[in-house]
This record gives structure tokens, sequence and C-alpha cells, in this order.
């Protein structure tokens, strides 16, 4: 399920829909949103970053292994010189360091030494290193993705966790401050996966992504890796957990952002059964029905006009395209559920079979009757199996493709 946000946030968002009536009427066909000053200049730094990265991908090559260069254009050098004050690990990788439980920095995740023999079977000595990039759901916390890490750390993987906030994304420009972050988590990616490893072994990447919010991330970074082919196609897998539904329908979004802004209550009463403690627990949960339905009702408003914001709609079609028509050649993996009520189970499957079409290699499970994004913890060691066979699947493609060539 989406993490919970306090109250507050119900009472900030009910202020931020009254000031969005209040400068848009809903019986406009056209909507756009206020020219804020600070969005302006915010937009005006990400274009010119694009168009400095785009300049860099035109003149650029793969380094050569065992290269400290880059190949980046110096702006975008030490902008990641600058988020990472942790020095890199040994043989140039990346600063493995402990982070807040937040959501305003990627955290790395080394894999233990001793977990080489602790695969399972997994992967052999010889095989790529690989940093598993974990892509996390709206609202998401640290401390919701860390077994996730630690299961892939376990397995011989190291990690890096990247998480949107609810707050980053309640504004009418619908996120464009977490390009700045998918900008520095991309360069950091580049950086690690450009250099060579001990010993010779390649360095290559999975990406692991939550509900659509982490699916739409993932795009995103393939957008900024879309003219560096040697780069996308160190890209191994991708598992799509709870995702890749409808990105242009508003109820799919005000879905998300109802099970991240409602506080949940346990729908059994603690204690002893009594008349009073179950008619409490009832009145209760009425409440918050009645407050979700609001709640979901002004979010899908919302989101019918700024879905349909000029600027909103042009980046968000960008990235949809990339993952519909321009994702790697590498296995993907579709863990998802009917129960869930969040991403309908009927468009994940559309998609599946539309990128299966396309040549892709698809594998899926369905895991019947989990909520939204907790399959594991609702079937913790189907879960880890699925990705198991996942990971098998994937290396196995690789070394068709080593001995073909």
């Amino acid at each position: 399920m989406e993490a919970p946000v306090r109250k507050l946030a119900s009472s900030a968002l009910h202020r931020r829909l009254l000031l969005h009536h209040h400068h848009h009427h809903p019986s406009r066909q056209t909507v756009r949103p206020p020219p804020f000053p600070f969005l302006l200049r915010r937009r005006a730094a990400v274009a010119a970053r694009s168009r400095s990265f785009a300049a860099a991908c035109a003149h650029s090559r793969a380094p050569a292994p065992g290269s400290s260069s880059l190949n980046l254009p110096s702006s975008l050098s030490s902008l990641h010189r600058s988020s990472n004050p942790v020095p890199p690990g040994a043989g140039g990788g990346p600063p493995f360091a402990d982070a807040r439980d937040g959501s305003s920095l990627a955290s790395w995740s080394r894999a233990p030494a001793t977990s080489a023999g602790a695969r399972g079977g997994v992967r052999g000595d010889g095989d790529p290193a690989v940093t598993v990039v974990l892509l996390g759901w709206l609202g998401a916390k640290r401390k919701h993705l860390r077994r996730y890490a630690e299961w892939y750390n376990s397995k011989g993987f190291h990690a890096v966790t990247f998480l949107v906030g609810v707050r980053e994304m309640l504004s009418l420009d619908l996120g464009r401050g977490v390009e700045d972050r998918i900008d520095e988590l991309a360069n950091e990616l580049i950086a690690w996966v450009s250099e060579g490893e001990e010993g010779g072994r390649e360095r290559c990447l999975l990406f692991h992504s939550f509900s659509n919010t982490g699916w739409l991330v993932y795009g995103g970074i393939l957008e900024r890796l879309h003219c560096r082919q040697d780069l996308i196609e160190k890209i191994k897998g991708c598992v799509v957990d709870s995702g890749g539904a409808e990105p242009f329908n508003p109820k799919v979004w005000a879905a998300g952002f109802s099970a991240a802004l409602i506080t949940k209550s346990s729908s059994s009463v603690e204690g002893k059964d009594t008349h009073a403690s179950t008619s409490e627990g009832s009145s209760k949960q009425e409440d918050e029905g009645m407050v979700e339905t609001a709640v979901l009702a002004a979010l899908e408003w919302l989101f019918s006009a700024v879905l349909k914001f000029p600027d909103v709609e042009r980046r968000l079609t960008k990235t949809v395209t990339i993952l519909s028509e321009a994702q790697p050649s590498c296995p993907q993996l579709y863990l998802y559920s009917s129960a869930d009520k969040v991403m309908p189970y009927e468009s994940v499957e559309s998609f599946m079979e539309t990128q299966r079409r396309m040549g892709r290699k698809v594998l899926s499970f369905n895991f019947g009757s989990s909520p939204h994004v907790d399959h594991y913890r609702t079937f913790p060691d189907l879960y880890m199996s699925q990705l198991e066979n996942f990971i098998k699947e994937c290396f196995d493609t690789v070394n068709e493709s080593c001995k073909r060539g």
C-alpha cells in the first residue's frame, strides 16, 4: 500500500484545491498554470541543462575500461561531484553511504563481500557486477524499501534507492522539480556503470520500479540515456511492481495520491470484542471512508485539469512513449494483482501484450489478492522466488549473447 502521511497533508491539499478552483474555473477547456516566477526560473534551468546534456550526447563516446572520464559536459561533471560528498568506493564506485530516511537523496548500499558465496545459485563469481536501482512508489520511505535492498545485497548485488515524496508532486507543475533529482541519479548511474570493475568484470544495471511513480522515473532515466546506446545495453532487466497502467488516466493518478494521503487504519479492533469498541471502530471506518471518497473525487477533478496542461502533457507523453516504444531489449517482469485498487490489472496485461508484440521478452505473475505494492509483504516467499527466476533469466540471456558473439 502507498505510504500514508499525516492528516495535516489533507488540509494542505484542501487549501490547494480551493486556491486552484479560485484561479481555474472547471468550465474552461484549456487550463494553464499561473506563471509563478520560481516556476519560470526552474523551467529555464532544466531547459538549459537538457540542452547541455543533448550537446554532450552528440559528441560523446564510451570511455575505455578503467577510465575515469565520463565524457560529460563540465556542468554535469561538477553536479555529479557536488551531489556526492562521500568519497566513491573502491575502483571508482558510487558513494555507498547511509542516508536519512527521507526522499531528498538517493541512497546507495554496497553488497557485502561475503555475499558472493550466498547467492543461492542466482549468479556466479564470474558474472558482471550489478547495481539494482529501486524506484519507490509515491510517498514511500527508505525503511519501506530497505528489505528489498537487503535481499538484493544478500544475492551479491549493490542497490540504490530513489524516492519521490508526496509534497514534491503536490504542485501545479506536477513534479518538475523531481526531474532535477532524476538528472542527478542518472549522472551517478552513468558514472558507476561507465567505469571498469576490478578483475575486468563488466558493470551493469537492473531496475526495480514500484507503482506508476517508480515506473515513470525509470522512463525519465531512459530518456536521459537515449543517446548512449552503450549505456542502454548495460541494463539487463526491469521489474515493474504494481505499475505500467494508464498513465494518462486521472482516476489512476487520483487513486495513487489518495492512497498516499489517506491514513489507513486496521479493520480489526484490538482488545476485547465489546459492543462499544466494535461500534467505535465501525464509526471510525465509516468516517474514513467518507473522507477517502471526498478526497478521491477532488483529486480526480484536479488531475483531469492538470494532465491537460500543455507542458505536463508534453513531458508525460515523451516519457510514456519511451516506456512504450523504446525500452531496452532486456527481459521485463511485471508483478501485479487483480485486487489492486490503484492499478487496473487489465491495463497492465494490455501493456505487457503490447511489449510482447514488439518482440520484448516479458514475464509476469498475478498475485491475485494482494493490495497495491504489497505483494512482497503478502506473499514473501512467492515474491522472492519470482525475482530469483527472473534474475536467472536475465543473466542466461546475457550469457547466450556472449556465446553468440
